[in-house]
């Protein structure tokens, strides 16, 4: 029977080895951590948002970096399928807001754990855990096998295909340290510049550490690099020690990658449902309601506590002031501050905190519909080491199954007809 060799026990190497022992291969499946699905296991924060249920052009909209390479190997296993495959290994799953798929139980443990059962359940697949993968073996530009080592030394495994999985590396301690990079660069391939997405923002603002644990909900968040706008979204945030991050802001480092090294400017509406008017006309009504109080005192019914301090200094309206005695002028200065809450952008928080890498193995070197290498024959890759990578809400794990399917179902097919 023909062998495919795995390296990497993720979401797209998983799903590589099953597809392609499903394909009539043998399949060794390496991982360097002590278990499978590490990274997986802390994806959407412990729950695992699997997949989306939008459709495909919600799909392809959400996938920020080469969604046309993405055409062949979703149309061939898409979302549904996705929520089809989980369900007939007896993970019941549920769609919560913006289409996100969760398991029932919400615990990520358990889509590990029927995806580990069935590969157990397969005796043509081995799973080899604490066994890490050194070096391709690559023979005239044949890939030939692995070189792995073992608690017993290092040792040659060959087989008829390889299929890299190893990730990115964000989150280094789940075991995403670039491993994949340099296999692949050494049979060749070219790796675009690896760069922290899906990752909060550093501010220069001092204010960020008295705002700390600040979590802002239904604000703006809008952000432009000279007269183009980049982002402008409504959603949640949440101040940090060292900035902004929540979902609002984690969605918006994706689109910020070209634009690092220019001057971008940054604000949060503070009140976005209403305009400039409505928003003076509410403050008169507070006014009225505190106006022999001191203006330090009158902002309580439309701001978080923690926040009328740093809004008032940036009115420049005297924090004493009776409130009585607050010009038309000063209003309108607190009406800007508040519909343009001014943030100093310094940069990306590290692929630490980062949820994915943007960057990776270059697309226009391997073949869309199969994953093969272009450069290297029986060489294969899927998953976050690929120049892939989307918006949060399930699509980069649907890229990993999309192309670990891909990935096992071509190498064992082709291997087979040779």
């Amino acid at each position: 029977m023909k062998k495919i060799i795995v390296v990497g026990g993720g979401a797209a190497g998983m799903m590589a080895a099953i597809t392609a022992a499903e394909n009539g291969c043998e399949v060794v499946l390496f991982e360097k951590n002590d278990r499978l699905g590490k990274k997986l296991f802390i994806t959407g924060k412990g729950r695992c948002n699997l997949t989306n249920a939008g459709d495909a052009d919600r799909f392809f909209q959400s996938v920020t970096t080469n969604s046309k390479f993405m055409y062949s190997s979703f149309y061939t296993f898409d979302n549904q399928m996705t929520i089809d495959f989980f369900e007939k290994l007896g993970l019941k799953t549920k769609v919560e807001r913006g289409d996100r798929v969760f398991p029932v139980s919400d615990h990520s443990s358990d889509v590990i754990g029927v995806l580990k059962t069935k590969l157990n359940r397969n005796q043509e697949i081995i799973v080899e855990l604490q066994t890490e993968v050194q070096k391709l073996i690559i023979e005239d530009q044949v890939v030939k096998g692995v070189q792995i080592k073992t608690a017993h030394g290092k040792k040659d495994v060959y087989g008829d295909a390889v299929v890299i999985t190893t990730g990115g590396i964000s989150y280094p301690l789940t075991g995403s340290t670039g491993d994949g990079y340099r296999f692949a660069e050494s049979a060749g391939h070219t790796i675009k510049e690896l760069l922290p997405s899906l990752v909060p923002f550093e501010l220069k603002d001092e204010f960020c550490k008295e705002l700390m644990g600040l979590s802002l909900k239904n604000v703006e968040l809008v952000i432009k690099c000279g007269k183009k706008c980049l982002f402008e979204e409504q959603g949640e945030l949440l101040f940090t020690h060292f900035g902004i991050s929540g979902p609002l802001v984690i969605k918006a480092s994706a689109y910020l990658h070209k634009y690092l090294d220019k001057d971008l400017s940054m604000y949060i509406d503070l009140k976005p449902a209403m305009t400039e008017e409505m928003l003076d006309d509410r403050i008169l009504r507070d006014f009225s309601k505190y106006a022999n109080k001191d203006f330090h005192n009158s902002l309580g019914d439309l701001l978080p506590v923690k926040l009328i301090d740093v809004v008032i200094k940036r009115s420049g309206i005297d924090p004493y002031k009776k409130v009585n005695s607050i010009t038309k002028e000063e209003r309108k200065n607190l009406v800007t501050v508040l519909k343009q809450f001014t943030l100093s952008f310094r940069g990306l928080r590290g692929f630490e905190e980062a949820i994915i890498t943007k960057g990776g193995v270059n697309v226009k070197e391997v073949v869309p519909s199969t994953m093969q290498s272009k450069l290297v024959d029986h060489l294969y890759f899927a998953g976050e080491v690929l120049d892939v990578d989307a918006l949060t809400g399930g699509f980069n794990l649907q890229i990993a199954w999309s192309t670990g399917w891909a990935a096992g179902k071509a190498a064992a097919e082709k291997i087979q007809e040779s």
